[in-house]
């Protein structure tokens, strides 16, 4: 009888990734996943800078020099995040469903070329992103966006799957999100004064968290799909943004 071979299962983190990145889960992880891609185009790059253990298999980074690079993955479409940071601070950013362009403008970006020159070549990338005072629907995208880079690493890596989960419900994603001795709060507004009746989460560790909705109720969570859920039952029906 001819032996037969079976597909292997993703490992757990990757699960929930499986449908859109079958490259990465077959590679292992993002890591894995983007160093090949780097090494079929010829790039003289390693993607060696681990992220947090939390997050080995879903976030990569690398640095050259004062220069750094992270590059994550979109919860429920497929999406990858590219953030060029120069001594930490965002420099220049985008997304692609494309791993060999995530790739190649981390390559290009470690290799020292100009941010007008990198935005020029890889059309997915943009610098800068718009002021807080164009709007309150800017504003909570800059809010966003600010969140979702900083959970990529410590000291908010820990929030980062809830983060990406977050942002795939509407109702949520149009709140002004921030955070707070560790916790993830939303507010109607992107300013003061910020609401303080919507419910709050904060990870406990090995894929749990903690949801405090209003009156002070602290509910115990398992995995980014019941947290969401949870969140999403506790907000009251006047949760639309304020422009105010």
């Amino acid at each position: 009888m001819p032996e037969e071979h079976t597909e292997a299962e993703p490992e757990e983190p990757l699960r929930a990734y499986a449908e859109f990145y079958p490259d990465v889960v077959g590679a292992g992880s993002l890591r894995q996943a983007l160093q090949a891609a780097a090494d079929r185009a010829g790039h003289a790059l390693t993607i060696g800078l681990m992220p947090p253990p939390g997050w080995r298999h879903t976030v990569a980074r690398a640095r050259s020099g004062d220069r750094s690079v992270i590059v994550s993955m979109t919860l429920g479409r497929r999406s990858f995040a590219v953030n060029c940071r120069t001594d930490g601070a965002r420099t220049a950013h985008g997304s692609t469903t494309d791993l060999s362009e995530a790739a190649g403008a981390t390559h290009s970006w470690l290799l020292g070329l100009p941010v007008p020159d990198l935005v020029a070549r890889w059309s997915f990338l943009g610098s800068g992103e718009p002021s807080e005072a164009d709007g309150p629907g800017d504003a909570v995208s800059v809010k966003w966006r600010r969140l979702r880079a900083s959970a990529a690493s410590p000291p908010y890596a820990s929030l980062y799957e809830l983060v990406e989960a977050a942002l795939t419900e509407p109702r949520l994603r149009a709140l002004s999100p921030r955070t707070s001795h560790d916790w993830l709060r939303f507010s109607r507004r992107a300013t003061a004064p910020l609401c303080t009746d919507l419910p709050m989460v904060r990870a406990t560790g090995n894929g749990r968290y903690h949801v405090r909705t209003h009156g002070g109720l602290l509910h115990d969570t398992t995995g980014t799909a019941e947290t969401i859920a949870l969140i999403l039952d506790h907000l009251p029906g006047d949760d639309r943004p304020l422009s105010t």
